[in-house]
């Protein structure tokens, strides 16, 4: 079942690794030797060095430091890499392994997206390390770490839980020290993988000791539609810099934006009054600050990634199902992910802190809700606060949600913000019936 509006990353470009890549490997229905999803962990602990045992693990990274020798003092002396030397294609087998479907499983008998997320992240990482593999080290001088989740698409409503799923993805762009991932996901359907998602990430390569950046193969396209798809990677890294110069926390609204927040104004002032303090609510509307949920999550090792830090993964499945929560309460019905985007892994959380997180439903429009999450760790040694990430997720409601509306200037900046990357995210606006 389609959703009701196409997002972009479905499109034309995306999409042309998959159908290149697989026909490498035999195609989409062929018995390809896929890596189960069990695997994916053990495999970057492996080139990693490190050990599942918290103890060890600690001493492991540790160890990592001598490392630092074997890295390239230049980019140009690592060999070239092809898109398909990175393509990796990973099952996970709900349909074959009924045991593994508790852990996926939500009340609505359907996949927890929270958890895609988290195997998206490692699946990422373990792009990147094939990647940029050196068969004569046993283990990676580099640490790779998420730094961006640049756009995450859905294709189908709900995602099954009785039926195998299959991600496929590759490298397919390259700079000095940083690398774009393309990602897609697929469902069995009698036999057949169908399009769930599609996602594109930007990772990072650093020292051993993950404090500096360190170089990475370059990455050679081959072919037109390769060769646009790193065109592609290119403007998608001029985009995030113009994004980010653009910014309303640096430059002020558009004439257009700043029209918008007046008219709100306008709306909300109380006409017996005529005061500048005086608001009325609008009918079916609801305060920006009555749309928010927070929650604490304490960080336990369990929680950790292969470099002894918090797995970003568990912040996105976090931040996601608080998300979640704040637009199921807002809307009345049980909402549906459609996109997620632009999530800056700011700093790293570590071990034994506290995160708090902050959720806002910051703009509506008829079924759609764009919920931002934020999440700082809190230092109780020093009575510290500093931000980590910032998530953007777009909402689908089956029922038309209240319109929300910002009451100060700091909300209307947010409110602001979230009509941008509720944009960012509809491909036009093209209706498509469920």
């Amino acid at each position: 079942m389609l959703l009701p509006l196409r997002f972009r990353s479905v499109s034309h470009v995306s999409s042309m690794i998959c159908r290149t890549l697989t026909s490498v490997s035999g195609g989409l229905h062929a018995g390809a030797n896929y890596v189960d999803i069990s695997e994916v962990r053990n495999q970057l602990r492996s080139i990693v060095g490190v050990s599942n045992n918290w103890r060890d693990h600690q001493q492991a990274m540790k160890d990592r430091e001598s490392l630092s020798s074997l890295l390239a003092n230049q980019q140009e002396n690592l060999p070239a890499r092809r898109m398909k030397d990175s393509y990796i294609e990973i099952l996970l087998p709900l349909g074959s392994q009924p045991e593994m479907r508790e852990k996926y499983i939500n009340v609505y008998n359907s996949v927890r997206f929270g958890r895609l997320l988290e195997d998206l992240d490692s699946i990422g990482v373990l792009i990147c390390y094939t990647h940029t593999k050196n068969e004569a080290l046993q283990r990676s001088p580099l640490s790779i770490v998420t730094a961006l989740v640049d756009k995450i698409d859905m294709r189908k409503k709900v995602v099954y839980p009785d039926r195998d799923i299959k991600f496929t993805g590759n490298v397919s762009w390259v700079g000095k020290t940083s690398m774009e991932v393309k990602m897609h996901m697929f469902q069995d359907h009698d036999g057949v993988f169908s399009p769930v998602l599609n996602a594109t990430f930007v990772m990072v390569a650093r020292d051993p000791e993950n404090k500096r950046p360190a170089f990475v193969n370059p990455l050679i396209p081959e072919g037109p539609e390769e060769e646009e798809l790193f065109r592609q990677g290119e403007l998608n890294k001029t985009k995030r810099v113009e994004i980010s110069t653009a910014s309303l926390l640096k430059m002020a609204p558009t004439a257009e934006e700043r029209k918008i927040i007046h008219d709100i104004f306008l709306n909300t002032l109380d006409t017996k009054t005529v005061s500048f303090r005086s608001r009325n609510l609008p009918p079916d509307s609801v305060w920006m600050e009555d749309a928010k949920l927070k929650g604490l999550e304490i960080c336990h090792p369990q929680e950790r990634n292969i470099f002894n830090r918090i797995f970003g993964g568990f912040l996105m499945r976090k931040a996601y199902e608080l998300g979640w929560a704040n637009a199921c309460t807002y809307g009345g019905s049980r909402p549906y992910v459609v996109a997620v985007d632009d999530i800056m892994f700011r700093k790293p959380v570590e071990i034994g802190s506290l995160l708090y997180l902050s959720s806002q439903v910051c703009y509506t429009e008829n079924n759609y809700m764009q919920v931002r999450v934020h999440t700082e760790v809190f230092i109780p040694e020093t009575r510290q606060h500093y931000t980590t990430n910032v998530f953007h997720f777009t909402f689908y409601s089956e029922k038309c949600v209240p319109q929300v509306i910002p009451k100060t200037y700091g909300e209307s900046m947010l409110y602001l913000d979230g009509k941008r990357h509720f944009g960012n995210a509809v491909n036009g606006n093209e209706l498509h019936g469920l």
